[in-house]
């Protein structure tokens, strides 16, 4: 493969025309930017003064590849394998969701609330990644934490997040929609979960990036029952949260009432419904009577 020069910035800004046609002039200026800097540690003002810095032919195809996946809509993260989310550094590969900013927005809500409590037992469901459990334990004093999910090769990654934030967090597979699963976690003091909530009709309205590469069984639920796995999730709770225990949950923006209703009805008092720094209506938290 041949390419007319091999000076970074001739690189960066033929590659940048390729990504144009796909995501606009601001954000293929951006991706290259954000390649760049991760692939070579060259800042956009570093180019800047280094405009004769070459890159050798491996370095040449490494961006190369990350470029043409770009133009396949394969999201940036997954490219980088990794995702900075709080103050943790997220690996990520398709089995996973590539965490949220309004995921980070629950889990600070989380934080500011039970900051002064030590020594908590918590269980995240869903865990995906183990973003949500590994902030936790990391932010909240003595915090004994438990990550679920149904999904192996997920927590696969989020076994390695483990190592690569140095916390003790202890994931289990387990499946939240079959109460007979068998697997006993005991008691806890917070249950918190980031479920899938998109409505399977909400597909045409979203963007291809998500669609191709993000695992739809972590993203979608059938039209018919768009609320199964909160049910499921405060069946559980009636077991295992403690009395005056909470569950905090993210949501589906058009559901909020709907699930402000269902802790209201499953003895939960102090419901809250709460707006992300969008204005949406975001996340449910209650406390069990």
């Amino acid at each position: 493969m041949q390419w007319k020069t091999n000076k970074l910035i001739d690189l960066r800004n033929q590659y940048a025309e390729e990504l144009i046609p796909v995501y606009g002039k601001r954000e293929a200026d951006a991706m290259m930017s954000i390649l760049i800097e991760r692939f070579f540690q060259f800042s956009k003002a570093n180019l800047a003064i280094n405009r004769d810095h070459r890159l050798s032919e491996s370095e040449i195809l490494r961006l190369h590849f990350a470029v043409k996946d770009l133009k396949n809509h394969k999201p940036i993260q997954y490219i980088l394998k990794y995702v900075d989310f709080l103050n943790t550094r997220i690996m990520v590969d398709e089995s996973v969701l590539i965490p949220r900013p309004e995921t980070e927005e629950l889990i600070q809500l989380i934080i500011n609330r039970e900051k002064e409590n030590e020594g908590l037992r918590i269980l995240d469901i869903g865990t995906g990644s183990g973003c949500i459990a590994i902030s936790l334990a990391k932010n909240l004093n003595h915090a004994d934490v438990t990550g679920i999910d149904i999904s192996a090769n997920a927590l696969k990654i989020a076994s390695k997040n483990i190592f690569v934030n140095e916390v003790m967090v202890h994931f289990t597979e387990f499946d939240i929609l079959d109460p007979h699963d068998g697997n006993d976690l005991g008691q806890f003091d917070v249950i918190v979960s980031n479920p899938p909530y998109v409505m399977q009709a909400d597909k045409t309205l979203m963007q291809e990036n998500v669609l191709k590469h993000e695992p739809h069984e972590a993203l979608f639920v059938p039209a018919d029952d768009p609320l199964l796995f909160y049910n499921a999730i405060l069946y559980y709770a009636g077991e295992h949260l403690v009395n005056g225990g909470r569950i905090y949950f993210e949501i589906n923006e058009g559901f909020g009432k709907e699930v402000s209703g269902l802790l209201e009805n499953s003895n939960y008092h102090t419901v809250e419904l709460i707006k992300d720094i969008h204005g949406k209506e975001r996340f449910v938290s209650g406390r069990k009577r």
